[in-house]
């Protein structure tokens, strides 16, 4: 029997207003700008929407996406998952070597120490700290870890949970830590071990909402890399807020390379470690 792929959802042109209808509906849901420059990648991912809720009309469907079921599944359409293990490297050394055991000269042992990776994507990077810290910090038994990865894509959180990772989310990786904590090949994917799945806990959050932030509660190191970008200076505003409120005294935040608080925020002291430059809570 033969399978028929399914066609591709016929090509859309938004005018101008319609354009400006989607991209203050995204920036409402997600903080995020989509301007006239990405209308050719709006009018796609809005056309597969329709085609999947069959709606032929946008101000029809724009009215269906403003809440509910619709305006998750809009939002993930629209979420970038642009990820793998190990990424920025030099970070996780800095989470070793300088903040945790500046984190602990506060704590006894066997006290919470809470780590948020925001955006998570589909859970490379909470993953990451998890191994990184069982490879490199011999303090991690001394302490009661939590990490928590969060994201705004309901979808990317699924597959966090599920564990499932592919050869290029895994090629950073020394062959001795894929041993040591992903399960054998199968169908060119290899899945998480179920102890290192099960120490990391996902949630679905938005950065710029504040009471979705403090549904999260306080951390004392939050890795939100890459983010920032797609936010205009009101969003960074918002972003900054609130992770300065989730954050604990003394708590530290790391952006991606190409991000930075000087502009946003006064509310975070500039730390300049050996590894890495990251921002401190006063």
């Amino acid at each position: 029997m033969t399978t028929l792929a399914a066609s591709p959802p016929a090509p859309l042109h938004l005018s101008d207003e319609e354009m400006a209808r989607v991209s203050q509906l995204l920036y409402r849901l997600t903080g995020m700008t989509f301007g006239a420059n990405k209308r050719y990648y709006i009018e796609r991912r809005i056309a597969a929407r329709m085609a999947k809720t069959a709606m032929s009309d946008v101000r029809a469907y724009l009215a269906r996406a403003a809440g509910g079921a619709e305006a998750e599944a809009l939002i993930n359409a629209f979420t970038v998952n642009e990820t793998y293990f190990y990424r920025e490297e030099h970070q996780l050394a800095a989470l070793s070597n300088t903040i945790l055991p500046e984190i602990i000269r506060g704590k006894r042992p066997g006290d919470l120490i809470r780590l948020w990776s925001m955006p998570c994507s589909t859970g490379e990077e909470p993953y990451s700290i998890a191994i990184w810290l069982l490879e490199n910090w011999p303090l991690v038994d001394a302490y009661n870890i939590e990490i928590v990865g969060s994201d705004i894509d309901t979808a990317a959180i699924a597959a966090a949970t599920a564990g499932l990772f592919n050869g290029r989310s895994l090629a950073k990786l020394p062959p001795e830590v894929l041993a040591a904590y992903f399960e054998p090949e199968q169908r060119h994917r290899r899945k998480i071990i179920d102890d290192l799945r099960e120490s990391v806990r996902f949630t679905a959050t938005n950065l710029v909402d504040p009471a979705s932030v403090a549904a999260q509660g306080k951390f004392d190191v939050i890795l939100c890399r890459n983010l920032l970008i797609y936010f205009d200076d009101a969003s960074r505003a918002a972003a900054a807020a609130n992770m300065h409120a989730a954050l604990n005294p003394g708590g530290f935040l790391c952006l991606g390379h190409s991000e930075s608080m000087a502009r946003i925020s006064d509310r975070f002291t500039l730390a300049r470690l050996d590894d890495a430059i990251v921002y401190r809570k006063a």
